[in-house]
């Protein structure tokens, strides 16, 4: 897969709209909720977008069917607002999902939910249990990829959230039911079951997902991995399960991972063996950095990491936008951020720019400004890379 130098993309979720949470949620929608499905319907240029407002009208009791046809127009809603903010890739930010966590272990085998935990910014998610071998009955992201794909006018990837994460985020009460509290060797006990459970997950669920996608046409593969780092003695395992995820499809499609908010030093340089495995990797750069403009290392202190690429193959994948605020980086300072890191890097091709994260805790207005504005700085860069 072939891909020009500075590639934008948005790097995970977008808020969903009122209007969805609502219908899907069974809560009354009103009139401000169709209002602005119209006023963004209008700013997207959405088409037959009428028929979604007197869907929408309806209020409350929505068939199945009907909360299907929602859903695809939230995504083409999300999709539209990527793709005029001047996006290279796109997809429509968790539009078909509840969030990264509980909707792939939801279409699994081997898990029951126990309610949900707080995760950051008062967002919650549903930790789940593993009880048995986990599974699943059939491949959950190619309907999500089939929608996408009939409704996107620019290239598509799809994200999907890897096995460590899945695996450290979940309660684990079937491969620990083997361990024997008092016993020796308790330590390499424990951590065989944790290689277990990695690997169950990772051969029974992710792979198979992710070749199905492959098969089905899908070229550009994220892998979500923000629990990475959690435990620095399973760096090794982490390493180990993405090369697994990916295995033979290596080289047949440009493969990404997505690691935020993290001690990225844990990584090093483990993380280096997955060179012509990974194509490129993606850390949160612009939370640790200034708002001030320039291309020296003192104004550019959020991307001292960076120097850990050097000498490497991996692209990549450059947070230039903070998406834990509602400031809009001006175009300026995504330039320099970007003129900074390909001072280091020394090749264009090899940065993919991006939000540091997913945007899902930013309203839709602060998002298609932060990213619009990511695009033009990607624009002031190219030229004076003279791209």
């Amino acid at each position: 897969m072939t891909l020009a130098a500075l590639v934008t993309h948005e790097i995970g979720s977008l808020a969903k709209t009122p209007w969805r949470l609502k219908a899907l949620s069974g809560a009354q929608l009103g009139e401000s909720d169709v209002r602005e499905a119209k006023v963004w319907a209008e700013r997207l240029k959405i088409p037959d977008h009428e028929n979604l407002l007197k869907l929408l009208s309806k209020g409350h009791g929505f068939s199945k069917e009907e909360k299907t046809e929602i859903v695809r127009y939230s995504s083409l809603y999300a999709i539209r607002l990527l793709e005029e903010a001047g996006l290279d890739l796109v997809w429509d930010g968790e539009q078909h999902r509840v969030e990264m966590y509980e909707f792939p272990v939801r279409q699994m085998n081997g898990f029951i939910f126990n309610g949900h935990v707080r995760s950051f910014d008062n967002k919650y998610y549903c930790k789940a249990s593993c009880t048995h071998t986990p599974g699943f009955e059939k491949p959950f992201h190619v309907n999500e990829y089939d929608v996408i794909a009939s409704l996107a006018k620019k290239r598509i990837k799809i994200p999907v959230t890897g096995a460590y994460t899945i695996v450290d985020w979940s309660y684990d009460e079937h491969y620990l039911a083997s361990v024997i509290p008092g016993k020796k060797a308790i330590r390499e006990s424990r951590h065989e079951a944790r290689k277990r459970f990695l690997a169950d997950v990772t051969q029974n669920v992710i792979y198979p997902n992710i070749k199905a996608l492959y098969d089905h046409g899908v070229r550009y593969i994220q892998i979500d991995e923000p629990a990475a780092t959690t435990k620095r003695d399973e760096i090794p395992d982490f390493v180990e399960t993405t090369r697994q995820s990916i295995g033979d499809l290596a080289g047949k499609a440009f493969f990404s991972i997505h690691i935020c908010f993290s001690d990225y030093e844990r990584l090093f340089p483990e993380i280096n063996s997955l060179q012509g495995i990974l194509d490129e990797i993606h850390f949160e750069y612009a939370n640790r950095d200034t708002r001030e403009l320039g291309v020296d290392a003192k104004k550019r202190k959020g991307y001292e990491i960076l120097q850990k690429f050097k000498g490497t193959s991996f692209k990549v994948g450059l947070g230039v936008l903070d998406v834990h605020t509602d400031f809009i980086e001006p175009p300026e300072l995504v330039r320099d951020r970007i003129l900074y890191a390909n001072e280091i890097i020394g090749d264009p091709k090899r940065l993919y720019i991006a939000p540091d994260c997913g945007l899902r805790t930013r309203t839709w207005e602060v998002s298609y400004e932060k990213l619009k504005n990511m695009v033009e700085g990607r624009n002031l860069a190219a030229k004076a890379l003279g791209l």
